[in-house]
């Protein structure tokens, strides 16, 4: 089936103008006879609802936070990137638009890559205006600072919170919203199901995760702002509440999920120390703009890396990327440090980790010039470690991160389910196969303040308002059944293995055979693999208490036999990719020097999979990628 992705026609700069000048519009005052549920607060889901409530949409918001202020949005660090050359560096709309399809591998939809960099200008302001604060240089000017994948400086931020600050911008017209009653927050509740009727999206069922009730709720459209599934690996840098379900519920009701094998791996972690530890912590990309990456050229060296002279030292991201050097994408960035370690060069314990040197940049710039830049994290990674870094230098790895794939959607940001809009993370539509730094929290916040009350808007017009389903319509009363049993079903199997357990068991299996590298022996052990640790799931997992009140165990296992189920889509999707870009990398693809190799001819489109029920291989359908105005191109930094 080929997909249709509804681009409008004309010129690339002129189609979002365009569109928004002649799609169908909703009266002020019919706005309110429509209701919208949005799942997630985030950047994406936050500033949606303060928007699609500032139109005048009746709004119902869902978090399994305490606060939506809360939503793991906050933990972004390095900042968020918007095409307003105040460098004065040679930056522009259409360089922004360039460097994220080339980072992305060409492997994005050009028309949706082109609206973002566009909007990106108005976000900035949106925020300034919200009283975000963003770092400013001496004279008062916003400033900015670069990041992986551009030679020019475009990214805003705030220290090393960027999220944070921009999540309590949107927070606060959030919270406005709901004081003044036309949005009706809900947190500490979970999404378990979608409801469809005649083939639209008209609801949800929830659980609240405090009294154990499960509940339905109906509305014109529902909008899945509930971030990524990194969290499929066990050890990530998302918050250990991220996951799947949302999402992969959704798929299960006939949602199409988009590209699953695009995920990335971010260079600049602190290593895993044990197994004790239930994730991982990032330390921000913006760091590389100051910090120098290297190893020892003699393998096993442990000397204290005072004492390693610099001729005995190999900056091989300067090395091998001239151009970019140790701000190359973190798709590259992650595959040289993996290479370095493996040859035996790595640093501390068991050899898996890399040098993040200041020591360059203190004697240039000053101890308290990188304070200023990094304070924060330098205190996290010291609180983390026990290590200073600003006497000795931090020690990193790659860690999963983000995720590229998401459902599938259309320049609508709709998915193939009519009234199901997809936006943030949630969706596959902006990053193709390895997102830039600094483009995710440009993302949340386009789709939710700048592109969704659009498109939402154009989409309820065509249906018209006085048509939202009654709670008592028997596919809400078969979704709110099936939830319950599937409760009754978790506390029922009393087996003797943890939901961890089997998270970690699947997490390990994740890492090793579809991690940083993949091949089609390591896929096909995987999908051997999967299916029997998700058989002795139900089987043998032990979850604890009762469906009746507080249980985090019901919580995790929901979540895990989502995973379990999706972490089988996802290395059948990067079985069936054959070819190497961005954060998919298969070691059969490779050219003679390492770098990922594309098969444009076979695989230049976008893979949307098709739920056909447990077990059972889903339908594979494509959109095929036109670039019209972008050259496809073997991608290099150097």
């Amino acid at each position: 089936m080929s997909l249709d992705s509804k681009i409008p026609s004309g010129p690339l700069e002129k189609k979002w103008d365009d569109y928004k000048s002649h799609i169908k519009l909703v009266n002020p005052a019919n706005k309110r006879k429509y209701t919208v549920i949005v799942i997630g607060t985030g950047l994406a889901g936050g500033s949606a609802s303060a928007t699609l409530a500032e139109l005048g949409y009746n709004v119902k918001t869902f978090c399994f936070q305490d606060s939506p202020r809360r939503a793991h949005s906050i933990a972004a660090q390095g900042g968020i990137n918007a095409a307003k050359n105040y460098q004065n560096d040679g930056d522009s709309v259409y360089r922004l638009f360039y460097d994220t399809i080339k980072g992305g591998d060409f492997r994005a939809r050009e028309a949706n890559v082109y609206r973002l960099a566009q909007v990106s200008t108005n976000i900035i302001d949106q925020c300034v205006a919200q009283g975000v604060p963003f770092a400013r240089e001496y004279g008062g000017h916003l400033d900015n600072r670069s990041f992986g994948g551009a030679q020019v400086s475009r990214t805003f931020y705030a220290k090393g919170q960027t999220g944070q600050q921009l999540l309590l911008g949107a927070y606060s017209a959030l919270s406005r919203q709901i004081g003044l009653g036309n949005v009706k927050m809900y947190p500490r509740t979970e999404m378990v199901d979608l409801v469809v009727i005649d083939g639209h999206a008209k609801g949800v069922v929830i659980r609240d995760l405090v009294t154990g009730q499960i509940s339905v709720h109906s509305a014109d459209a529902v909008v899945l702002a509930s971030g990524g599934y990194g969290n499929v690996f066990y050890l990530s840098t998302n918050a250990k509440g991220s996951n799947v379900t949302a999402t992969f519920r959704a798929y299960k009701k006939g949602a199409f999920f988009a590209n699953p094998c695009y995920t990335q791996i971010h260079p600049t972690c602190i290593p895993v120390s044990g197994d004790h530890q239930s994730k991982l912590t990032l330390m921000s990309e913006s760091l590389r703009n100051d910090g120098r990456i290297w190893v020892p050229k003699k393998p096993g060296d442990t000397r204290n890396p005072a004492d390693i002279p610099e001729s005995e030292r190999d900056y091989y991201l300067e090395r091998k990327y001239p151009s970019y050097g140790n701000l190359c994408p973190r798709d590259i960035a992650s595959r040289s440090a993996k290479e370095v370690c493996d040859a035996g060069l790595g640093v501390g314990p068991g050899g898996q980790g890399v040098y993040l040197d200041f020591s360059s940049a203190i004697n240039r710039l000053g101890e308290h010039t990188i304070a200023e830049r990094y304070g924060n994290l330098f205190q996290m990674y010291e609180q983390i470690t026990g290590e200073n870094p600003y006497k000795v230098p931090m020690r990193i790895y790659p860690a999963v991160h983000y995720t590229m794939g998401g459902l599938w959607v259309d320049y609508n940001l709709m998915s193939n389910l009519p009234g199901l809009f997809v936006i943030g993370e949630a969706n596959f539509s902006d990053h193709g196969a390895n997102r830039l730094g600094a483009s995710a929290l440009m993302q949340g916040l386009a789709d939710g303040y700048f592109v969704l009350p659009y498109t939402i808007g154009n989409y309820l017009a065509e249906v018209g308002f006085g048509k939202t389903p009654s709670i008592d319509h028997s596919e809400f009363k078969k979704a709110e059944s099936d939830a319950n049993a599937q409760v009754n079903k978790f506390l029922s199997i009393k087996g003797k293995r943890t939901v961890d357990s089997f998270h970690k068991e699947l997490g390990k299996i994740m890492w090793n055979n579809c991690g940083m590298a993949r091949d089609d022996k390591s896929l096909k052990e995987a999908l051997v693999k999967i299916p029997q640790i998700r058989e002795e799931f139900w089987q043998n997992v032990n979850v604890p208490g009762s469906g009746a009140d507080l249980n985090q165990s019901l919580e995790k296992a929901g979540r895990v036999a989502d995973f379990l189920e999706f972490g089988e889509l996802l290395c059948l999707d990067a079985l069936t990719r054959e070819e190497s870009c961005g954060g998919h990398f298969r070691t059969e693809h490779q050219m003679d020097d390492g770098e990922a190799k594309r098969d444009d001819d076979k695989f230049c489109h976008a893979t949307a999979w098709e739920w056909k029920g447990v077990g059972a291989k889903p339908t594979e359908h494509r959109e095929k990628l036109e670039f019209e105005n972008i050259k496809l191109a073997t991608r290099s930094y150097k």
